[in-house]
């Protein structure tokens, strides 16, 4: 029995030892399987909190709440008299979500009465968009944002919303989003410049300001449920948009208008292929209140060609719709380099004059050529022009002369002056795409290359960079950086930054400046610029005319200044590629002078007339109507009119021109005393060609008042009328000023 319970304890400590063995083996598989578990988990919970934290809940974010951007308000641009160049305004983005659209269809606890089609068909009606690319737009049942027509008018939101409220659509949104608006169009076209369709500056000063101009986007988050529909009373959180920074420029709206009517005007009536340039200029700033490039374009349809003959080519396949457009957004006055021409010989005068390599006492003779080692380089005139003096060689544009200029000077210094006067390296404007000067390296120049130079041909710049070197040779010597932006303000009216009007150096003296403006009188008073001259206003001037290689093609500009004595502001005009025959001073010069003519009294310059001009000058017309004859006479006499008096009456019932008009002196008035004024209208005679005498025979004949403008030389024999204020036939009042424009067609350089 003993033996029999030892063998069965000894079988039963074998099996407490066995299931011990097989119970930890169990543990340790278990904490084993636990930790494998547990680390798996540990990986997992890494990857989903960790790595992937982002992504999910990027995700998380768009199922459970749907984010709608506020746009920003543009900062709005303003010329310098406060005239709203390009301004922002509310308008509203219409889209779709094609994911909420499908569930409300697909919703049998709440049918639609609407379909797919006819909230398509609807809409492109009203968006005035294709209703195939609407329905297309709604079959991409996992987008919930799917744009149909960015910023549309207010009226046009307000009867998509009147739709939506009306058949119950859901699915169909609006956001509030901001427009661009350009009032003035075509004004100024390549310097303000345009956005894109996202609001995003693409030229000119929306561009180059962008940054400035645009602000900062805000964000409405709200909740959704999970078919893509807003909660009711879920969540909403509203982060304020910071719009952007208004600009104040140098450019004047007015001064604008009269350069780009008359650039058209010029480019019209030489059928010019290159179009035309024009920038207006203060003196002592360097402030451009002027910069028009023509051809031009509407800054509200950028991508619509604008000039009807470029219209026309694209149409017909003859020109490439985006050359087309490119040369339209380009502004030619930075982006574009020329040769200049005589207008540069203003430049070569002054560094000369400073250097000693000439004074004002200087005189040279004229053979009409020049012999420069082995070329020979003609005058424009090829008999020359004899002995002249410094002014005269000025005012005949003298090429013999202006090279002996260079060659005195020397390649060395005629360098320096060129990087001085900013014409190497550009004159750093605050627009995009300044071009840099064109000249031969100085260690190759040949002394060839510097008599070129020095009358301005066989080197390129821009006209920004030259008008700025040009009113340093005249406004004492110094340099400005030529700019369009005057400030930048914040939305509050604070100042955030303005223009330093400090010059960059003095490049010539006061006296050199003195005797460059007294040589560029003379230009306009007695020499090639002739045409360029105001009445009352003393200008000075130089003119200019490039060949454009062997083609025969030519640059013909004018620079001319007011005034003289005084310089206030500068223009350069270019005109490019005209057909036929053409000179800066016999082409060019006269629509400068209209500008100035118009311009100058805008800008408060008064005119300085001589006792003879004065009797000349515009003047109000009396109110003498209810007066004696005899007293009208004596009130209408005293001020320079003549008086013609119809009817026998002793006391005037009516005149012609009416009381306040202002008309030229000397001119006629009417007074009828007892007679009855004819009503009938008087018909505008054709005028161009025709010179002074007979122009102002054939207006009188025709009833009618004439004012000049142009050259004053009205006695020289080849001045000729070359445009009327009115169209000939035109049917006008009796008594209506006609302006001419005179030209003399004899002015060469």
């Amino acid at each position: 029995m003993e033996a029999n319970g030892g063998e069965m304890n000894r079988k039963s400590e074998k099996v407490r030892r066995a299931n011990r063995v097989i119970q930890n083996r169990t543990m340790i598989l278990m904490v084993v399987l636990g930790v494998l578990a547990f680390a798996a988990l540990l990986v997992k919970l890494f990857s989903l909190q960790i790595l992937r934290h982002d992504e999910l809940e990027a995700k998380a974010m768009n199922q459970q709440t749907r984010s709608t951007e506020v746009t920003a308000t543009r900062g709005t641009i303003y010329d310098r008299n406060g005239n709203i160049m390009a301004i922002s305004a509310t308008a509203e983005t219409v889209f779709l979500s094609p994911l909420e659209i499908n569930n409300a269809l697909n919703d049998k606890e709440k049918p639609v009465s609407w379909t797919k089609d006819s909230v398509a068909q609807k809409l492109s009606e009203i968006l005035e968009i294709n209703k195939e690319g609407i329905l297309k737009k709604m079959e991409r049942t996992n987008s919930q944002y799917e744009v149909l027509k960015l910023r549309v008018e207010e009226d046009v939101a307000n009867k998509v919303r009147s739709f939506i409220n009306e058949e119950g659509v859901r699915g169909v949104y609006m956001v509030t989003d901001a427009k661009r608006y350009y009032p003035y169009a075509t004004l100024a076209a390549q310097i303000i410049g345009f956005v894109g369709t996202d609001n995003y500056g693409l030229y000119g000063l929306e561009a180059r300001y962008n940054s400035v101009l645009d602000g900062q986007t805000g964000l409405v988050v709200s909740t959704k449920d999970p078919a893509g529909n807003d909660m009711l009373y879920g969540y909403e959180q509203y982060y304020k948009a910071e719009n952007g920074s208004d600009l104040v420029l140098t450019l004047d709206a007015t001064v604008q208008y009269y350069v780009e009517k008359a650039l058209a005007e010029m480019v019209s009536a030489t059928r010019a292929a290159n179009g035309a340039t024009g920038i207006v200029m203060d003196v002592d700033t360097g402030a451009i209140l002027a910069m028009a490039s023509n051809p031009t374009y509407d800054l509200n349809d950028p991508s619509t060609v604008y000039d009807a003959a470029a219209a026309e080519l694209v149409k017909n396949g003859g020109l490439d719709l985006a050359a087309a457009q490119l040369r339209q957004w380009r502004n030619k006055a930075i982006n574009d380099t020329y040769e200049p021409g005589s207008t540069f010989k203003v430049l070569t005068l002054a560094a000369a004059l400073e250097e000693g390599a000439i004074d004002e006492n200087t005189t040279f003779s004229c053979n009409g050529y020049i012999h420069v080692l082995d070329a020979t380089i003609h005058c424009s005139s090829r008999r020359g022009h004899g002995h002249q003096t410094l002014e005269e060689t000025a005012g005949n544009s003298c090429n013999p002369a202006f090279i002996t200029y260079g060659l005195r000077l020397g390649t060395e210094k005629f360098y320096r002056y060129m990087k001085d006067f900013g014409l190497v390296n550009g004159c750093g404007i605050d627009l995009d795409g300044e071009a840099t000067g064109i000249f031969a390296p100085q260690e190759t120049a040949s002394e060839l290359d510097l008599a070129c130079y020095a009358f301005g041909q066989n080197f390129n710049t821009t006209p920004v960079a030259l008008i700025a070197a040009q009113a340093a040779c005249i406004n004492g010597g110094y340099l400005h950086t030529p700019y369009v932006v005057e400030r930048v303000v914040d939305s509050n009216g604070n100042v955030l930054a303005s223009h330093d009007s400090t010059p960059v150096r003095q490049v010539v003296s006061e006296e050199t400046s003195a005797i460059v403006r007294r040589c560029l009188e003379y230009v306009v008073a007695s020499g090639t610029g002739r045409n360029g001259q105001v009445s009352g206003y003393r200008i000075g001037g130089k003119t200019g005319t490039a060949d454009k290689g062997k083609t025969g093609d030519v640059v013909v500009s004018f620079l001319c200044f007011a005034p003289a004595d005084h310089p206030k502001y500068i223009m350069l005009l270019t005109l490019d590629t005209p057909e036929g025959t053409a000179s800066g001073g016999g082409t060019v010069a006269p629509y400068a002078s209209q500008i100035m003519s118009e311009i100058l009294p805008y800008l408060g310059v008064e005119p300085s007339y001589s006792a003879e001009e004065l009797l000349g000058s515009d003047t109000t017309v009396n109110y003498v109507i209810g007066t004696t004859v005899a007293e009208a006479e004596a009130k209408l006499k005293a001020k320079g009119f003549s008086v013609k008096v119809i009817g026998d009456g002793d006391t005037v019932t009516a005149q012609t021109p009416e009381g306040g008009t202002v008309i030229p002196g000397k001119s006629r008035v009417i007074l009828y005393a007892g007679s009855e004024k004819p009503d009938t209208l008087c018909t505008v005679p054709s005028l161009v060609g025709l010179s002074p005498g007979e122009a102002n025979v054939a207006v009188s004949s025709a009833g009618l008042l004439l004012r000049f403008t142009g050259t004053t030389d009205s006695g020289s024999d080849s001045v000729r009328v070359i445009n009327q204020s009115e169209a000939a036939g035109t049917k006008v009042e009796a008594g209506t000023v006609i302006s001419v424009q005179l030209s003399d067609s004899g002015v060469t350089d």
